[in-house]
């Protein structure tokens, strides 16, 4: 399979597992939606869950530029970027593709820790800590460390409220209550 074909595999297992879930989600399914013979899909991929754990890896890269790409364009200022998060998070609340969180989903269908699907997903949210980090370190002012874990809080709350009540207004909540939060800093 080129490249291009396990990409195409790749993203196909990540939209059906959006839609429908992991264990919702069976390799005939994938083959079929993605048009690949069940035989080249176990040349690259052991099982369906190192296939998964492809899917998150590939959202993780995805995620994590779209967001950089916004919190970018917010303007120099630590404050400005970190409510950012915030303002990325409605965006993708209110598009058409927001069905939850994809990582979160992977934590609960694979719940033990030690999983390498659940161990793919936490390294997203790793991800996300690590990026609220960097962009708490740039505010001189700010604790840094202290700043990203109430951060991540509220912003994986957000989440998790905006998919459970169908509420987009939970990312405009959250950035109140950030901007709260920094400005007590």
């Amino acid at each position: 399979m080129s490249a291009s074909r396990k990409d195409h595999l790749v993203e196909t297992a990540a939209s059906l597992f959006e839609q429908n879930g992991y264990h919702a989600t069976g390799i005939d399914t994938i083959l079929a939606t993605s048009g690949v013979a069940k035989m080249t899909l176990y040349n690259h991929f052991k099982s369906k869950e190192d296939l998964i754990v492809a899917a998150l890896a590939l959202r993780d890269t995805q995620f994590m530029a779209r967001l950089d790409k916004q919190v970018q364009a917010a303007g120099e200022l630590a404050e400005d970027r970190m409510l950012a998060i915030f303002d990325a998070l409605e965006t993708w609340f209110r598009s058409d593709s927001f069905q939850g969180c994809l990582f979160v989903a992977a934590t609960h269908e694979y719940a033990n820790r030690a999983h390498p699907i659940h161990q793919q997903a936490a390294t997203h949210k790793r991800h996300i800590f690590e990026y609220l980090l960097n962009l708490a370190q740039d505010g001189d002012r700010f604790d840094a460390r202290a700043i990203a874990q109430q951060l991540l809080v509220l912003y994986e709350g957000a989440i998790s409220v905006a998919h459970a009540l169908d509420a987009p207004i939970a990312a405009r909540q959250a950035r109140r209550a950030a901007k709260a939060i920094l400005a007590s800093h």
